[in-house]
């Protein structure tokens, strides 16, 4: 049984949908990140030096012995070398180049929009011009890959996961799909499929 500490984000949930993906037990830990009280906690910093989410445990590591992963990124990498699932090894590398476009771009560029865009209170125009602008360009860039394409690295990858959890809230960031055609194709097509339906509702 894996332990899986997690909360309601784009980065939880992609560990989320790859555990459903895979079919590995696991049990959902909540770490509320909204009060700085459990992320911080001595416990839990003993599992996440960075105090963040997500994070797992599991108890079958390599050569049997017990392993906690931090990093969203590492954990899908560490899950599909632990399956064998979801990172083919004839398309590894561009696998691994979308996962980190996730990792260096989506994520950190998008959760800069949602913050201007939503968190403050009196929200800050240049915020959110910059990281609206920049948000739209990445999509620009996940839409002229995708044409032609099913996936973004040959078959269903942890390069998707990554990316889809984070496309869920393109409300969030002000974008309309309908802009962005390959890019709603491919979403839609994800979103129906169980495990991720099923992924993106954890943590309840």
């Amino acid at each position: 049984m894996i332990e899986f500490y997690t909360w309601t984000t784009p980065n939880g949930r992609k560990v989320s949908i790859m555990l459903e993906e895979c079919g590995l037990p696991y049990r959902v830990h909540r770490i509320d990140i909204g009060t700085n009280r459990e992320q911080f906690a001595p416990e839990y910093l003993k599992i996440n030096p960075n105090g963040k989410i997500p994070s797992i445990v599991d108890p079958d590591g390599p050569g049997g012995k017990p392993i906690a992963m931090m990093e969203s990124g590492a954990i899908l990498v560490y899950l599909a070398d632990k399956t064998g699932k979801f990172f083919p090894q004839k398309d590894r590398y561009q696998v691994l180049q979308w996962l980190m476009f996730q990792m260096g771009g989506v994520g950190p560029m998008f959760g800069q929009a949602h913050h201007f865009m939503r968190a403050k209170k009196d929200e800050i125009p240049y915020g959110s011009e910059r990281y609206g602008n920049e948000a739209k360009r990445l999509y620009g860039v996940m839409d002229r890959h995708l044409a032609g394409r099913e996936f973004f690295a040959g078959e269903y990858s942890i390069a998707d996961m990554a990316i889809y959890p984070w496309v869920a809230r393109h409300e969030w960031h002000r974008v309309d799909l309908a802009a962005f055609p390959e890019v709603k194709r491919w979403f839609e097509a994800l979103g129906r499929r169980p495990a991720v339906v099923k992924g993106m509702s954890v943590p309840a």
